[in-house]
């Protein structure tokens, strides 16, 4: 069945044979609606491609759960019965990490950094092969132990990883328990060969080398002490829920934090800005709306004599209504359908061509990450939007007469 208001304001109420204001406020209506829902949909693809860049850079090299004493910087490694561990079924892979302070020396130049004494297993888990920058993601060979040292840490050091070959470090690692003496030596040092450089984020970058587990432990003359435990999840999403279970089992003795709680600053930060750009935009869209409401007030006056004619054939005021709130509906969803296709192309030539590059990052593209859901919230806040846009003009004019 033919939706009569529907039609008419299709075909009678349409400005497209003459060239007059009302055609022109049209089309500013149309694009304003356009342009501000293809830069919701550009911009929140893009939020959500510098998310998971974040989450790729942090969580990759930060274990999705790390486990430690709440009293102390070290625990005992038998402090943990390791069983509760192996029989989660939640639980990928676990590994005890001793981390500490150190002082890099190459050639002339001295460095704090921070070390990170790992089994070969870490590797796997952090996904060390796809961060590496030169050299290769391995912590031991032929029996000699290795290490892995960021990318800016390197530069600082003014070292670099041969072609063939390795770069040498001397480590200093400050003995325990030791007092200051006159010709007493402090540390304990170690001459180590560095088997690559790593990037992943500028705090991993800037402060981190990472060694043999066994390699850190005599160093820092532990036997069975360690910094913490690693855990890794077959689900990341079970992580809030593993986090209480195991800190309700291992009690206020242990602290236990994920990923997302070690860099919450970071992760609340780009959720804030996010809705901050949300509020913007549609602010943007009221504003663009605004030029409907002139659009449907000045189709009112135009069309006086039409309305006349309707009326004198028995047509009412909720008919009337319905004919200018289907115009504005008519004029909203092309301005959507037209911002939706446009929003989605640039960010296909986005993903596809990689025009635009980050900056500071050797030509790596800007991150886009395409999601329906947020598809389908812009849709409907300017889908919301555009009704009142089109409705409350409508019943205005239509009592107002």
């Amino acid at each position: 069945m033919i939706n009569v208001p529907y039609y008419i304001a299709k075909r009678y109420l349409s400005t497209r044979k003459k060239k007059n204001a009302i055609h022109w406020i049209t089309r500013v209506s149309v694009i304003g609606i356009a342009v501000t829902t293809a830069a919701l949909i550009i911009l929140l693809s893009a939020f959500n491609g510098i998310e998971t860049m974040v989450k790729k850079l942090y969580s990759d090299f930060d274990p999705d759960i790390t486990i430690r004493s709440s009293s102390s910087k070290t625990l005992f490694e038998n402090q943990i019965d390791t069983f509760m561990f192996q029989s989660n079924p939640k639980i990928k892979s676990f590994h005890p990490a001793l981390e500490e302070v150190v002082v890099l020396k190459h050639e002339k130049k001295w460095v704090n950094a921070n070390l990170v004494g790992v089994p070969n297993q870490f590797l796997k888990n952090a996904k060390v092969a796809s961060h590496m920058v030169d050299g290769f993601p391995v912590l031991q060979e032929n029996g000699e132990p290795l290490a892995l040292i960021g990318a800016s840490l390197l530069d600082k050091l003014e070292g670099y990883i041969p072609s063939t070959g390795y770069e040498t470090i001397l480590l200093y690692a400050p003995k325990r328990d030791m007092k200051m003496k006159l010709g007493k030596n402090p540390f304990n040092t170690q001459n180590i060969k560095l088997s690559g450089r790593i990037n992943y984020n500028r705090e991993v970058n800037i402060e981190s080398i990472v060694v043999p587990l066994q390699l850190a432990k005599e160093l820092y003359g532990f036997e069975n002490e360690v910094s913490a435990w690693y855990i890794k999840l077959k689900d990341a999403e079970e992580m809030s829920s593993l986090q209480q279970e195991l800190q309700e089992k291992l009690g206020p003795d242990f602290r236990v934090r994920t990923s997302y709680q070690k860099n919450e600053l970071i992760y609340q930060t780009s959720k804030t800005e996010r809705r901050i750009v949300i509020l913007i935009l549609l602010f943007i869209f009221i504003i663009a709306a605004f030029t409907l409401v002139a659009a449907l007030t000045m189709l009112y006056i135009e069309k006086k004599d039409n309305m006349k004619t309707l009326e004198s054939i028995g047509a009412d005021d909720r008919f009337m209504f319905r004919l200018f709130f289907y115009e504005g509906i008519l004029i909203a969803g092309k301005g959507i359908f037209f911002g939706f296709a446009l929003g989605y192309i640039v960010c296909g030539i986005q993903l596809w061509f990689k025009l635009l590059q980050m900056p500071n990052s050797n030509g790596e593209p800007f991150p886009i990450t395409l999601a329906w859901s947020d598809g389908l919230l812009i849709l409907s806040l300017v889908g919301s939007l555009a009704f009142l846009a089109s409705y409350l003009p409508a019943k205005f004019l239509v009592r107002k007469k």
